[in-house]
């Protein structure tokens, strides 16, 4: 998601600074001095006709180095059910990726008491934009703890705080798992049932913080894995610049084109489910299409005939340009194609969203993201207000959707486990492999071309762990993009799923 603007770590720390001729002796300025403070309100919500009385927290926890000096805020929004038992209530620590972005996503639009209102794949209507109660919550089962990394939202890096310590994937992981504990030890939740929920980056992040937090002595009981890229190494490189090279990013890729297609009715013979036709479409993708790429010049002329056949019938595209591709279609090259001859090219994160870009369209170098043209105003507008006003956390901040400073550290370093192509799929298998318990929900959307459904399967079936914990990986597969809840069909499917595994979760099924 883009930036919203950003309050530079300079300006906090001049609006902080010793007046002009302050004698050299003066204490130094606490960097703590210009934090607001937490703001707690009461509400209450309707759920399934009963009555949910609940606590909301707006605030901020401070992040500070091994010699325990302040080094960055990070803010949150818990909401806890009012009467709640601290020892068997779940909590959920929730949070967005980027790496960078805050978490408005997650809290304006998935399982928070209130939710924006927003096109279901169309354009949003201009503002007033409208918060409802949300009858998806999952505030019946679980308390939930939205979290904004360091620096974003209204969070920031504070005075003789160090970038350059902050952001990264391996900094980055210390901070959340500082952060979770210190919320554990304020609120008095080290007993509780604790479930980590990551969404794009933040499944990586999971990934890591859940073997982070586990080596701490931190139980964690589950940990939830929306829309993932947990291996970089098999990311396409169409959207993950420098990341793979080979075939394996167009078999990945693949059946979410597919899906696509469905949606569009652009695919030979179009099944009428199409959880049964995606199915079909990875067995030949593992299968057969697999093998074609594999073989390369090998592949007799038949052979390949008959690959580009089955391409277009599953995919939509010509043969003509199936042929001119050499069976190879990136994701980005897939949204330009399918709906060309109308001018309109399809949303990265979810292909339902459109935007028209017209007869000099450059299919390799996508220029509007239409889905983040199409929900970025309403869930910015309405995480202003209802922070600001309904949750009272007052304060002259300026929300920011991404971290201030990451470039003034010289970028994100995503350095991990002596490797700079990030690959958390080793921190998963050691965290489920050291607690057999550790239940995982993979949270998939059909339509999502930035983390296809396809690789996290891959993914997480070669993580290499003990066959009998296979068994504790969910899979959800939904009809929508990277944010799930972006189509309210999915969202109340993936409400139920959700709900029925934590259900399970207290009964240790």
């Amino acid at each position: 998601m883009k930036a919203f603007g950003l309050l530079t770590c300079a300006a906090l720390a001049a609006s902080m600074a010793l007046p002009a001729g302050a004698a050299e002796h003066q204490k130094p300025v606490n960097p703590l001095a210009g934090v607001p403070a937490d703001a707690v309100t009461h509400h209450s919500m309707v759920l399934h006709g009963r009555t949910l009385k609940y606590t909301a927290r707006a605030g901020t926890i401070v992040i500070r180095n091994d010699a325990d000096k302040p080094q960055a805020t990070m803010f949150y929004t818990a909401f806890t059910l009012d009467g709640g038992s601290e020892r068997t209530r779940p909590i959920t620590f929730l949070y967005n990726g980027g790496p960078g972005s805050a978490t408005l996503w997650l809290r304006q639009g998935s399982f928070a008491p209130k939710r924006v209102l927003f096109g279901n794949g169309t354009s949003t209507l201009p503002p007033p934009y409208r918060m409802v109660d949300n009858q998806y919550t999952l505030l019946d089962k679980t308390d939930m703890v939205f979290v904004d990394m360091p620096a974003s939202g209204f969070g920031r890096i504070l005075p003789g705080g160090d970038p350059k310590t902050i952001f990264g994937s391996d900094n980055d992981t210390k901070a959340f798992g500082q952060f979770v504990q210190r919320y554990l030890t304020n609120f008095h939740r080290w007993n509780s049932p604790k479930v980590l929920y990551g969404e794009s980056y933040g499944t990586p992040r999971t990934a890591m913080l859940v073997d982070y937090l586990q080596n701490q002595g931190v139980g964690i009981n589950g940990i939830v894995l929306q829309s993932s890229i947990i291996n970089y190494w098999l990311a396409s490189s169409d959207t993950y610049a420098g990341t793979s090279t080979d075939d394996w990013q167009y078999v990945l890729g693949l059946p979410t084109m597919a899906a696509t297609a469905w949606y569009y009715h652009a695919v030979a013979n179009r099944p009428a489910s199409l959880a049964t036709y995606m199915k079909q479409v990875q067995a030949w993708d593992m299968g057969p299409y697999r093998d074609a790429l594999a073989r390369g010049a090998w592949l007799s002329k038949s052979g390949y005939d008959s690959i580009v056949s089955q391409m277009h019938d599953r995919i939509g595209l010509s043969t003509t340009y199936i042929r001119n591709a050499n069976l190879r279609i990136d994701g980005a090259r897939f949204r330009a194609e399918l709906l060309r001859e109308r001018g309109l090219e399809l949303g990265p994160y979810d292909a339902r969203y459109t935007v028209f870009m017209g007869e000099n369209r450059n299919e390799d170098s996508p220029q509007v993201g239409a889905d983040d043209a199409s929900i970025d105003a309403p869930f910015i507008s309405t995480t202003n207000e209802y922070l600001r006003e309904e949750l009272g956390y007052h304060t002259n901040l300026q929300y920011l959707t991404t971290a201030g400073g990451i470039q003034e550290a010289g970028g994100w370093d995503f350095s991990h486990l002596g490797s700079k192509t990030l690959n958390t799929a080793p921190d998963l298998a050691e965290a489920m492999t050291s607690n057999p318990d550790l239940r995982v929900f993979s949270a998939n959307g059909w339509y999502d071309s930035v983390t296809p459904f396809q690789t996290t399967v891959y993914t997480l079936n070669h993580l290499g762990i003990d066959p009998r914990l296979q068994g504790h990986i969910t899979y959800g597969f939904y009809p929508s993009g990277h944010m799930i809840y972006l189509n309210t069909q999915a969202l109340a499917q993936w409400r139920g799923d959700l709900g029925r595994w934590y259900d399970s979760l207290l009964h240790g099924k």
